[in-house]
C-alpha cells in the first residue's frame, strides 16, 4: 500500500475548508504521495488531533473564529512536540508579519489562489518527506 501524508486543515469555515481540500488536490506533485486531509473546525479538534501524531503538516485559517489560526499556530509550536510545519491563510498581505510572528512556515492569501497555496504546501510537505525519520 501506497504511503500517504496528513494534513490538518483548521477553519470554522467548511467553505474554506473545502477551498484548501479542492486547491491542493489529492496530490498536487508527482513526486509526493497523496494527501489525506484532517478537517477540524475548533481548537480543542486540532490539538486532539496533533496530540494523537500522524499529522505531516497543517494548514490554518488565519480568520478562523473564535481563535485564528495565527494565535493557534504559535500556540501549537509551543505546545506540541515535533510540532509538523504549518502553512496559514492570511487575510490581507500586511497580516504577513504576523504569520512571521505565529512561527509559520509559509503564509498565502485568503481567499485561497489553487497555484499559491499549492506550491506552499508542495514545499512544507517536501520538506517532510526529507526530513530523516
Amino acid at each position: 500500500m501506497e504511503r500517504t501524508v496528513t494534513v490538518l486543515v483548521y477553519s470554522d469555515d467548511v467553505n474554506t475548508r473545502e477551498q484548501v481540500r479542492m486547491a491542493a488536490g489529492r496530490r498536487p506533485a508527482a513526486d509526493l504521495p497523496p494527501i489525506e486531509y484532517l478537517e477540524c473546525a475548533t481548537l480543542p479538534a486540532v490539538l486532539t488531533a496533533l496530540e494523537q501524531g500522524g499529522v505531516d503538516a497543517c494548514v490554518l485559517d488565519g480568520e478562523a473564529v473564535p481563535a485564528g489560526g495565527m494565535g493557534v499556530c504559535r500556540q501549537i509550536k509551543d505546545e506540541i512536540f515535533d510540532c509538523p510545519p504549518v502553512l496559514v491563510l492570511i487575510g490581507r498581505p500586511q497580516d504577513a508579519w504576523l504569520a512571521s510572528w505565529s512561527r509559520a512556515e509559509a503564509a498565502v492569501p485568503h481567499p485561497v489562489d489553487p497555484t499559491e497555496l499549492t506550491n506552499a504546501l508542495t514545499a512544507l510537505l517536501r520538506s517532510v518527506m526529507a526530513a530523516p525519520a
